[in-house]
């Protein structure tokens, strides 16, 4: 699994993909997210602007990355 180190709180759902090289655009992660691909922390969310923080665990197409 993958870490993403992040300066702030929090960084949004949509933004950590795009972090993470999981898509190459806002459009990209908001489509997938909205398809229910995506996973926080084992359960599909499908709120682009959901607040993902320190110790959440994103995965998308069977690959996990943690937020540090």
């Amino acid at each position: 699994m993958e870490s993403v180190r992040i300066k702030d709180d929090f960084i949004k759902l949509g933004q950590l993909l795009k972090l993470a090289g999981f898509v190459d655009s806002g459009v990209e992660a908001k489509i997938m997210i909205q398809d229910g691909l995506v996973k926080v922390n084992g359960e599909v969310d499908l709120r682009r602007g959901r607040k993902v923080v320190s110790g959440d665990i994103v995965e998308y197409q069977g690959k996990k990355v943690k937020v540090e």
